[in-house]
């Protein structure tokens, strides 16, 4: 039976694990390894793991790292970072890694998202959208670099784009919520996915169990990706691995079948 997905999503920088607030002020939280190792025992549905400067820095994937992480991890892998080419993706699927998500290189060129689509599956391309919210209006900008250089792009077209183009998954990640654990932007994702047939994933904003639950309240089968509230504990951020018990994600799940049934 399909049910929501509660996806870690690890940021990676210099081979550690780091986690920003607003794409800003990475605060180092461990190594990525060792992550892994924890969401395994706690068998999580699956893992995001991004290297955030592999782009920005124009480096190539860590394929050392990756292939660490997919021998590893006991559950669907999703990796990020440096990925410029179809070969890039294959040979990262060739790792064990489920799927390969891209970004900037997919806003560059969009027929990328085509080329690794025909190369190892629809269902292994992941587009990751970075939103930040525009000084007036309820309207979002497409950002590249960390957060840092606007595209002009509507977040919503271009998730749209890219289901077109060949994408399998669409990860909306906001850039206001980053960190901040508020909860999810509800309005970007509810347009992304009116826009959209793909799985969606929304990424930005957890600050508890209750913000999950109202994203799957609100639509059902989603993919709900957490940084810091699986990597952090308590008001004053003490570094501890958790998530979610089965039968949290039980209650969760069935939530969600109420709100949508019939």
């Amino acid at each position: 039976m399909l049910r929501p997905r509660f996806i870690p999503c690890l940021l990676v920088r210099n081979k550690g694990l780091v986690k920003t607030v607003r794409f800003k002020d990475g605060k180092y939280v461990g190594d990525p390894i060792n992550a892994v190792k924890i969401f395994n025992e706690k068998e999580a549905d699956e893992l995001m793991v991004l290297d955030i400067d592999a782009t920005s820095q124009g480096r190539d994937p860590d394929y050392t790292m990756i292939q660490r992480l997919a021998a590893e991890c006991r559950m669907p892998l999703c990796y990020g970072g440096g990925v410029k080419s179809a070969d890039d993706a294959r040979r990262i699927i060739g790792l064990g890694v489920e799927k390969v998500s891209i970004s900037a290189a997919a806003l560059a060129n969009p027929g990328l998202i085509t080329d690794i689509a025909d190369a190892v599956g629809s269902q292994s391309v992941v587009v990751v959208l970075d939103a930040k919210k525009k000084l007036l209006g309820s309207r979002w900008e497409v950002m590249t670099r960390n957060g840092t250089t606007g595209t002009g792009l509507c977040p919503i077209e271009s998730a749209a784009e890219a289901e077109r183009l060949g994408a399998g998954e669409i990860v909306i990640n906001s850039v206001d919520n980053d960190g901040v654990m508020k909860g999810y932007d509800m309005a970007l994702a509810e347009r992304v996915r009116a826009a959209t047939s793909v799985p969606l994933t929304i990424l930005g904003g957890v600050g508890s169990l209750d913000d999950v639950e109202a994203l799957v309240a609100r639509f059902g089968i989603i993919g709900a990706a957490v940084g810091s509230l699986f990597v952090f504990k308590g008001p004053y951020k003490a570094v501890l691995i958790n998530y979610p018990s089965q039968a949290e994600r039980d209650r969760i799940a069935q939530v969600g079948r109420h709100a949508h049934a019939g």
